[in-house]
This record gives structure tokens, C-alpha cells and sequence, in this order.
């Protein structure tokens, strides 16, 4: 199973989502990978914000090493599923599609809790770290439901 996570400038949200669920592919050992992607070509290549390396190494996930990168539509040929933290990012993630078939990869991460709500994951990058751990929770929980039903062959 490959993965890839979405949000807009790959530098707070995705690269968390990404880091938490490298962990739970090492905690389950889980045959599967995971990367991120954004849409703001602004930051690419750029490291993760710095207060997202910080919740997450408070977490004992260390994310220093990634790397903002634009959202390709290879993407949709190289990874099974493909999750958005909001609206926005699964409107740009639609309008690279090609087709139906490459859409039925896409869900918004928090649908794996709250079934076809498309509850996003706010953005932190405009406010205090406290926005950061907000999502960190809220990632954490969703993407453990992902590992649990991935090492039930569920996903």
C-alpha cells in the first residue's frame, strides 16, 4: 500500500501526517510506504515549519528531514491512496484527475473517522503552536484507524 498525504504547502500538515504514519507502518510493521505533497509551489523543497518539527519530536517523531514538493499527477499512478486535509486540497487534487477511477484513491483523512463528513484538519501555519498539537491529535487518531484496517486488509 502506498500512501500519500495532501495538504497546501507540504510544510505543516501533510509532512505530520506523513511522519505519524511512517510510525505506525514501523509500530504495525506494515508492508506499505507513505509521502506527502502540497499544492503552494512557494515552499518546495523547504523543510517542515519549524513549530510542526517540534510537536512532533514532543511526540517522538522526528520529521526534520522531509522536503515540501508539489503534487504531481503521477501521483495518482504511483500511490493507492491519496489523503487531503480539506476542501481545498481535494479541489486541487480533483482537478488534476484524469479521470473517476484516479478520484476513488482521494478521501479526506478525517473521513477514516467521521464517514463522509469531509471534516478538515485545520491549518495551523497562521497560528500558535497550539494549532500544531490540535493537529497532531486529530492526525494521530485518524491515521491509526488507517494502520489498524491496513493490518486487518481492510484499506
Amino acid at each position: 500500500m502506498k500512501i500519500l498525504m495532501v495538504c497546501l504547502g507540504n510544510i505543516c500538515r501533510s509532512p505530520m501526517a506523513e511522519g505519524i504514519m511512517q510510525a505506525k507502518i514501523e509500530k504495525y510493521k506494515l508492508s506499505a510506504e507513505v509521502d506527502s505533497a502540497g499544492f503552494e509551489p512557494f515552499h518546495t523543497g523547504d523543510a517542515p515549519d519549524q513549530r510542526a518539527v517540534k510537536v512532533m519530536k514532543m511526540h517522538g517523531i522526528d520529521i526534520s528531514a522531509q522536503r515540501s514538493r508539489l503534487f504531481r499527477k503521477s501521483d495518482f499512478d504511483r500511490f493507492d491512496r491519496i489523503y487531503v486535509m480539506d476542501s481545498g486540497n481535494f479541489n486541487d487534487v480533483k482537478s488534476m484527475a484524469a479521470s473517476p477511477d484516479q478520484m476513488k484513491k482521494v478521501d479526506y483523512i478525517l473521513n477514516i473517522l467521521h464517514p463522509n463528513s469531509n471534516i478538515p484538519v485545520p491549518d495551523p501555519y497562521y497560528g500558535g503552536e497550539e494549532g500544531f498539537e490540535k493537529a497532531h491529535q486529530l492526525l494521530d487518531a485518524a491515521i491509526e484507524l488507517v494502520a489498524v484496517e491496513l493490518t486487518k486488509g481492510v484499506l
